[in-house]
């Protein structure tokens, strides 16, 4: 091989499969919906796709990385790598789309700017050449076991969708039955299964490696039928109007083919020499692995479905056919109105929380979880608190016995939807993980008078903003769903107690008060505070808890604790903004605002503040 970029490596391909091969002999692998491609690492890292085009300038966040780990990994060179290039969702999902966009981008600045609303990873799944050795003719076992050991020594982490660590290492499975779980749970797109024994053959399609989709069924409307290429189009509605989401010509039987075009031959009009279209009359199914926003991704005609009647296929039924409810999570009364206001129904919530899921676990992962609950939605003024589990809990949710409560800890989807099924519409959480006595954020909650007051809740932390700016403290904010902001400082774990901020939260109220005391108050009496701001320090303490990120209220207008851009913190922001239908807009637009939260190191800023004030206070 060239030095420089070495010869042209075409990636080995896949054999589709409709089944999953179970005997011994198999390996089994998330398959990731990005970018297939090459990391030739000679001198530098060279990323090349398929077609053999050089991706450095298009994925910048990669190369960085790798260019940051180059003394270490320098050993090991030259290296071929094979992977695909991602932007996880979680541990089992990539969103293609993400990678697409990226991937059309041709200006060094809105590459940056992507980049850092939609950071990419490459993930690792074969080595073809170590130390300038040549390894595809071993068998995977063989090569898998030296790309591990590597990994190992350069503490590059197995597919961690919340890692900062660009490169990973795809996790390899014995069970496929266990994997292909997860991998529906998640909305995966598929799974691989690899023969142990199998060599890497360069640009040849193999049927020791197979591919398996996790095919999403969805029903639209037939519309159109283009016979230049014998492709269908179909639609659904979405508020009343008809929107096209797929055209497809896969998947149909020869006699499937010769009815649908006589439908349309007999009933259709002719728009042009080829092409008919047709009034909303028939419905189909129709397989897909994802839809982009705009189409159904490999699309393939399933089957027709007479049962369905063309007004019932709406957007909001597509969405819930995509994202299809795991089997082990039973749903119980599924339109029960939970939001009058919004006209939100279990169901939507549900769709809701999967959603979401990827940002709002990570912060209630390993944590004591106190819900609240709504029986009859917020219909009636009825309510209760949670914390307490003992019966009928399913297997999948894990659960710790403190002080006579069986706290819920919510580490998977799973447990995330049957929480949603109990109408749980509250996620309350300490500032501590179970395996620490110390607080791994510091929170404020900006708690104004009334929702006609939150602009002292901006005024407030616009003020608090530039005092952590000084002492070099990364911070982050959101609503609270109610009438007020919560300003987040991460922490290292492990670090710092509950005394030590209790005298940074504690001076950093008394200075605004100090400052504006006709605005903030840090009086706990309500009805001592005289309409000011409560600035709440106290609440900051082992056994307090706090409204985690993307967690909705039980308010009437359903809104939703958002994390936000600081930027977006002036007059015109209003907490009344962030409903459930705005904050799916947000998270598709923006992607997870909070996503650097747990990659900021504030341990050495935090240190020098503490020991300042200690200095200063006593």
């Amino acid at each position: 091989m060239k030095k420089k970029g070495g010869k042209n490596i075409k990636p080995m391909l896949l054999t589709p499969s409709d089944e999953i091969p179970l005997d011994k002999d198999w390996i089994y692998e998330t398959k990731y919906d990005g970018f297939r491609c090459i990391l030739e690492w000679y001198e530098e890292p060279i990323i090349k796709s398929r077609n053999e085009n050089v991706l450095n300038k298009m994925f910048p966040e990669i190369i960085q990385f790798c260019l940051s780990i180059q003394d270490k990994i320098k050993p090991y060179l030259p290296i071929v790598m094979d992977g695909e290039i991602v932007h996880l969702v979680n541990n089992y999902k990539s969103n293609f789309t993400v990678v697409q966009t990226r991937g059309r981008m041709r200006t060094k600045d809105a590459i940056e700017q992507h980049a850092a609303k939609f950071p990419c990873h490459l993930v690792i799944f074969d080595l073809l050449t170590i130390k300038g050795e040549v390894v595809n003719n071993l068998p995977l076992v063989g090569r898998r076991e030296k790309l591990s050991t590597m990994f190992k020594k350069l503490k590059l982490p197995t597919i961690n969708s919340e890692s900062n660590k660009r490169l990973q290492i795809i996790e390899q499975s014995k069970v496929s039955k266990q994997l292909w779980g997860k991998i529906v749970a998640y909305n995966g797109e598929g799974m691989v299964a690899k023969k142990k024994k199998s060599f890497w053959a360069i640009g040849k399609r193999s049927t020791d490696w197979l591919k398996i989709k996790n095919w999403k069924i969805t029903t639209i409307i037939l519309t159109a039928f283009d016979k230049t290429n014998n492709y269908f189009f179909g639609a659904i509605y979405d508020q009343g109007s008809l929107i096209e989401v797929v055209n497809f010509s896969h998947g149909l039987k020869e006699e499937e083919l010769q009815t649908l075009q006589s439908f349309f031959y007999t009933n259709g009009q002719a728009v042009g020499k080829n092409k008919w279209i047709i009034e909303p009359s028939i419905c189909v199914d129709i397989a897909s692995i994802d839809f982009d926003g705009k189409s159904l991704r490999e699309p393939r005609f399933y089957r027709f479905n007479f049962d369905c009647e063309p007004a019932e296929c709406t957007r909001k039924q597509f969405n819930f056919q995509l994202y299809s409810i795991p089997e082990n999570v039973k749903v119980t009364h599924p339109d029960k109105p939970l939001w009058v206001s919004n006209d939100i129904r279990k169901e939507d919530y549900l769709y809701y929380l999967q959603r979401v899921s990827s940002y709002i676990i990570p912060f209630l992962r390993n944590r004591l979880l106190t819900v609240i609950r709504y029986p009859h939605g917020t219909i009636r003024d009825e309510r209760f608190y949670q914390k307490n589990w003992e019966d009928n809990i399913p297997k999948y949710v894990e659960t710790k016995l403190v002080e006579d409560n069986r706290y819920v800890i919510c580490n998977n989807i799973q447990t995330l939807l049957w929480l949603g099924n109990q109408i749980a519409l509250e996620f309350h959480i300490p500032f501590q993980t179970i395996d620490t006595e110390m607080p791994t954020e510091i929170v404020f909650d900006l708690d104004p008078p009334s929702v006609d007051y939150f602009w002292m809740a901006v005024e407030a932390a616009i003020r608090m903003k530039a005092i952590f700016d000084e002492f070099s403290l990364v911070s982050f904010i959101k609503t609270s769903g109610g009438k007020g902001l919560q300003i987040y400082i991460p922490l290292p774990k492990g670090i710092f107690s509950y005394e030590n901020t209790r005298v940074f939260t504690k001076f950093v109220c008394d200075f605004l008060c100090e400052q504006e005391p006709n605005l903030f108050t840090t009086e706990r009496m309500k009805k001592n505070r005289e309409n000011k701001l409560y600035l709440d320090y106290v609440q900051h303490h082992e056994g307090k808890t706090i409204i985690a990120p993307y967690s909705t209220r039980g308010n009437e207008g359903g809104f939703v604790a958002t994390p936000l851009y600081w930027e977006e913190v002036n007059k015109e922001l209003s907490p009344t903004l962030f409903t459930i239908p705005i904050v799916l807009e947000r998270v598709s637009k923006y992607g997870d605002i909070f996503h650097t939260f747990r990659h900021v190191d504030n341990q050495l800023a935090f240190k020098k503040v503490i020991e300042q004030l200690k200095n200063i206070l006593f």
